[in-house]
């Protein structure tokens, strides 16, 4: 009789580390900063402090994992929606909604955004990845921008990135659910009054 070859088994590994990387937005999140300890972040995911140290090694090292899967869905949902966009003006709409998605800006990943921002000037590999993410987002916005305003995209991107990261500030301070939708307004109104003002 002939026996099926039985399927590989999903190592534990990437199981874990991926509890791990849930664990700590959700902890960090939660707390505001990044004064939660491993011991925090492994009991959340369900497993030893040892076990969490074993994977990661550092706090800093798990942290910065969690922001690679944060930027890992956000690079997936705008290349998703510009997949969706028509036109120009299009392509803009679909980096602000995906930039404001309820998968992207939720309580736990704004909390993580603020604490990335703050890591970033003292530790390199935040830097980079920080750097990585504004270089995508500016030139996303630039594809869009350049056909609509032509020489003035440059600093109109400028603006909007950085009206993005301040609404993220800001959502830090405030309770309750964040509202994409009231944020691709705010980002839209911008958007419309640089488009109609004349060059200065």
């Amino acid at each position: 009789m002939e026996v099926a070859p039985q399927m590989p088994k999903l190592g534990m590994e990437p199981i874990r580390k991926a509890a791990l990387v849930k664990a700590t937005i959700t902890e960090i999140g939660r707390a505001g900063s990044l004064d939660v300890t491993v011991g925090q972040i492994a009991k959340r995911a369900g497993m030893s402090t040892a076990l969490a140290h074993h994977y990661f090694g550092s706090k800093e090292e798990m942290f910065l994992a969690a922001m690679r899967h944060i930027l890992t869905l956000y690079g997936a949902e705008v290349r998703g929606a510009l997949a969706l966009s028509e036109g120009p003006e299009g392509r803009v709409r679909a980096v602000l909604a995906a930039s404001f998605s309820p998968a992207n800006f939720r309580r736990e990943a704004v909390g993580a955004w603020l604490n990335f921002w703050v890591l970033a000037q003292t530790v390199p590999q935040a830097r980079r990845l920080l750097a990585i993410y504004q270089r995508r987002l500016r030139s996303n916005l630039l594809a869009g921008l350049r056909p609509l305003a032509g020489a003035r995209a440059d600093e109109i991107a400028d603006g909007l990135g950085a009206l993005i990261d301040g609404l993220y500030l800001r959502e830090v301070l405030k309770s309750g659910s964040p509202d994409g939708r009231a944020a691709v307004r705010v980002a839209l109104d911008y958007l419309r009054g640089r488009l109609a003002s004349r060059p200065g």
